[in-house]
């Protein structure tokens, strides 16, 4: 039995608190005045949309995951982490040696109103997030996530897509698959080709799109996002700000987590706030400020009220031996400073003629630049000590990551960089003090970077080490949106990036060279089929000492091939103002908005 209008428009109230006493009546009734609750802060890099089948970059998926809901999510205050129902009713029922997975939807979840709806409510359904599942197939979608969705084997999906590309017709999307199935208005069962342990991590990461809006707004729709979230899109000014409101048709949800017993945060938070709804901000405001001075002023004079990652140059002004410094504390302010599950990179074009290829001059050129980069300098100057070197790719936090690991990119080795580009032909010919090419022709390394201070004093670091080895750099300074697409498009030669880990899985740092995922999450367009082998071999191995010997091998081969240079894990401090309560940086999952509340009266920003 389907809901009538009336029980979703019912629902829609409850939602809103209509049928309760909000809590603004009761501040009014209190005498108190009623001020809506906003948190500002800044990303220090632009969005490019808001499409989740489109996006890669951390930013735009912020945004998109307080808009989009997914089936599972994780608890936000349990740590290291915990898998709970989101729109699901339940955890799904696993059958099948994990082949097979059922669940339920809570009935009742409303999508943010939109003309696509034409004036309707619009309730959730099965069918939405096999619609949705179905987007990063279709090849006109050109889904980064696509790869990584098709390493979980879910039957029929690839098959529908081949069929589009070799008949170059559009996407069949109301073709039904043997893997994706509604039994029912709310129940989905997914069917896998092998035995998949970690389809959890997937289906916390699945959201949900009403296709009456993506076949309303078209090649639009990263700019038009309508979800189910706790937060709708009310103004956006591209690459300057970012507005978010409350969605008052949100259901009933209140704060409840499930913090470990050793951990005093996390219970003092639950007990603060506890069967409070949730969100309780009503907007969140971010800015695009891309200079590290501008962001930190700006947070320093109360316009903003939280500071993610302090800049690298205001870390001896904000930290005192790792506290919070005095002048700050006196404000009020407050410090979170965690080891980020990330790691910062430089990525070689492997299909460049000259930095790319498989050759062994082609290698050499790429290991000499690795072992010719000044780490430690990089850390003490650049980052100001908050960092620490990383000996391969795979994230800490996540499974896979050995502390113990030790590698020769975790040593400055400039001799042995230049005996290695002796050794292969890379010498200074016609004596200009730059080496050429093994043939003779000129060696220039196009680096992209971008214009923030922290990007130019790594800059600055970075040329040193490689003039020091008779390497000539010409940087190609431009937005970081803008280099993420050339980079997706393979039209660089380097570029320096940071990654952060999206699930408890060290696997998805190692998407970074299979095959299969170039132009996407393999940014280097790095090719090899004994990688392949191996990474696939880890998607189907449960976890255990096989899997974790299957690690080892995969970054050994990418350590051998030098397709990257992972430079660093970054040591990340955030700031808060006194009036932010209950903020927790979150370790892999960005839905973190709704726990977070205003208690004090905020300045008005500047004009």
């Amino acid at each position: 039995m389907h809901p009538t209008r009336r029980d979703l428009l019912t629902a829609a109230a409850a939602g809103a608190g209509l049928l309760g006493t909000p809590d603004w009546l009761h501040a009014a009734e209190s005498g108190a005045a009623a001020r809506p609750k906003v948190l500002r802060y800044a990303f220090n890099a632009a969005e490019t949309g808001f499409d989740p089948a489109q996006l890669s970059d951390i930013y735009s998926r912020t945004i998109a995951a307080h808009i989009f809901e997914t089936l599972l999510e994780y608890d936000h205050l349990a740590r290291p982490f915990l898998i709970r129902p989101c729109t699901a009713v339940a955890l799904p029922e696993i059958a099948d040696d994990h082949r097979t997975f059922t669940l339920k939807i809570r009935p009742g979840i409303l999508f943010h109103d939109d003309p696509a709806f034409k004036g309707q409510p619009r309730e959730l359904t099965a069918e939405d997030y096999i619609y949705t599942l179905k987007r990063y197939y279709d090849p006109a979608t050109k889904s980064p996530g696509h790869t990584s969705l098709e390493e979980q084997g879910i039957l029929g999906l690839q098959a529908l897509r081949d069929a589009a590309i070799q008949s170059k017709k559009p996407f069949d999307y109301d073709q039904p698959v043997d893997g994706a199935q509604a039994l029912d208005r709310y129940t989905l069962r997914f069917r896998l080709r092998a035995s998949r342990p970690r389809f959890l991590y997937t289906l916390a990461g699945m959201e949900a799109m009403a296709r009456e809006v993506v076949e309303f707004y078209g090649d639009k729709v990263m700019e038009h996002p309508i979800g189910t979230g706790p937060f709708r899109l009310a103004e956006w000014r591209r690459s300057s700000m970012i507005v978010m409101e409350r969605f008052t048709g949100y259901r009933e949800r209140f704060y409840d987590a499930t913090p470990n017993p050793d951990d005093p945060e996390g219970q003092a938070l639950l007990a603060r706030f506890k069967g409070r709804r949730i969100p309780m901000l009503d907007r969140v405001e971010v800015a695009i400020i891309e200079e590290a001075q501008p962001r930190w002023l700006a947070f320093l004079n109360g316009e903003q009220d939280l500071l993610e990652r302090v800049p690298a140059d205001y870390i001896p002004q904000a930290l005192v031996k790792g506290e919070l410094a005095p002048h700050l504390a006196k404000k009020g302010l407050r410090k979170y400073r965690i080891a980020g599950s990330d790691v910062t990179m430089t990525v070689f074009n492997m299909e460049d003629p000259l930095i790319g290829g498989l050759a062994p001059q082609q290698v050499a050129l790429r290991r000499a630049i690795s072992l010719g980069l000044d780490i430690k300098r990089e850390i003490r100057l650049g980052r100001r000590g908050e960092a620490m070197p990383a000996q391969a790719g795979i994230q800490p936090g996540t499974y896979g990551h050995d502390p113990a690991l030790r590698t020769e990119i975790g040593e400055y080795q400039p001799a042995r960089a230049r005996a290695l580009l002796d050794t292969w032909g890379y010498v200074d010919r016609d004596g200009d003090g730059w080496r050429e090419r093994p043939d003779g022709s000129k060696l220039t390394l196009v680096i992209l970077t971008q214009a923030d201070q922290t990007s130019r004093q790594l800059d600055e670091i970075y040329k040193k080490n490689l003039d020091t080895l008779g390497l000539k750099v010409e940087l190609k300074v431009g937005q970081w949106s803008e280099n993420l697409k050339s980079t997706r498009a393979g039209k660089f030669m380097l570029w320096r990036v940071g990654s952060s880990a999206g699930s408890p899985d060290g696997q998805g740092a190692l998407e970074c060279g299979y095959s299969a995922s170039v132009g996407k999450g393999n940014m280097a367009r790095f090719q090899l089929p004994a990688f392949d082998q191996v990474y696939e071999r880890i998607t189907a191995l449960p976890d255990g000492p096989e899997r974790l010997a299957a690690f080892r091998e995969a970054n050994r081969l990418l350590l051998a091939y030098a397709p990257y240079r992972f430079h660093v894990h970054r040591l990340i401090t955030d700031l808060t103002q006194p009036q932010v309560i209950g903020y927790r940086r979150a370790p892999f999952w960005l839905t973190w908005w709704p726990y977070i509340d205003i208690e004090a009266p905020q300045t008005l920003t500047p004009k």
